[in-house]
């Protein structure tokens, strides 16, 4: 009797023994958690987005610095073997987009601004259309006349910024062969070789001003330098040329112009890129403004040609 008495009390008291909670997170818990989460990562997200915009941005001005930069150092390059620059806009109906279209610049939304006759040196190691320059000049190396544009270029196209870009036009004279005589590497189609001796005037203006373009059409495409030019209508710029400089195009609706003094060979050339155009699409939203400057790089040179061509 007394054992069964105390394996029911021992039984009562295991019973009585307090139940462990072995669940999870109460609703109010989680409920708290959460708020907790969202007050320190909604902050943290918003400055990671900050800092990705703001990097996005940074690398954008710095890519149009550079290609910007670039870009004129190559003009600046080309322009230095000038022998003559055009300051008007008279060789322009012998050259595309009005002598005939070409690839590239095939519309009045492609304009020259500068235009030049250079001397084109070969190497007499270059290959030039399958021939080697020095077999043709007994190891040489040799030089020809040459005719360059540049354009500024706003008409479409799938492959580039819908904004501006700067497209570069070339062509050159033949190069002959020393012992034959002969045609060693023909000139470029459309090309007419200036003899100065049967044109008018005393000054080389006057003179090369008369050139004419070859019979056929020109076939050398217009070649991109670089993209992402500035060319907003609020951008409108209106040069300040120097006295005996004359703004080339008349009246410049973009960020590339120059001014030139042609009777001494000289170019003031003006470059402005845009990065906004890099991130937005909306035209509106990549239009300059002053408070935008920073996202408009720009640069300025002046260049002197130093080739030279005997008018006598």
């Amino acid at each position: 009797m007394i054992n069964s008495l105390r394996t029911l009390l021992a039984h009562k008291l295991k019973n009585n023994k307090p139940k462990l909670n072995h669940g999870g997170f109460t609703l109010i818990e989680l409920l708290v958690a959460m708020i907790v989460a969202v007050l320190i990562i909604a902050p943290l997200l918003r400055f990671m987005i900050t800092v990705l915009d703001t990097d996005r941005k940074e690398q954008a001005k710095a890519t149009s610095e550079q290609e910007i930069q670039a870009a004129m150092d190559y003009i600046a390059r080309d322009l230095e073997q000038a022998v003559y620059i055009y300051d008007d806009s008279e060789i322009h109906d012998q050259i595309p987009p009005d002598a005939n279209t070409v690839d590239g610049c095939n519309s009045d939304n492609c304009t020259p601004v500068l235009v030049f006759w250079k001397r084109k040196h070969f190497d007499r190691e270059d290959v030039v259309d399958g021939e080697t320059i020095g077999d043709l000049t007994d190891g040489n190396d040799t030089f020809v006349y040459a005719l360059v544009a540049y354009y500024l270029i706003t008409e479409e196209n799938p492959t580039w910024s819908n904004i501006a870009r700067i497209g570069r036009f070339e062509i050159r004279d033949e190069v002959i062969d020393v012992n034959s005589r002969e045609v060693g590497i023909p000139a470029s189609s459309g090309f007419n070789s200036f003899d100065l001796s049967n044109t008018t005037g005393s000054s080389l203006k006057e003179k090369l001003n008369q050139w004419e373009k070859g019979a056929g059409n020109y076939d050398t495409p217009v070649q991109i330098l670089v993209d992402y030019i500035d060319n907003t209508a609020a951008a409108e710029v209106t040069p300040d040329c120097p006295n005996n400089y004359s703004s080339v195009p008349n009246e410049p609706n973009g960020g590339f112009y120059a001014c030139v003094d042609a009777d001494k060979k000289i170019a003031q050339v003006f470059l402005r890129g845009n990065a906004l155009a890099r991130l937005k699409t909306n035209p509106e939203d990549y239009e300059y403004q002053p408070n935008r400057s920073s996202y408009f790089p720009t640069v300025t040179m002046q260049i002197e040609g130093r080739g030279f061509l005997n008018i006598n």
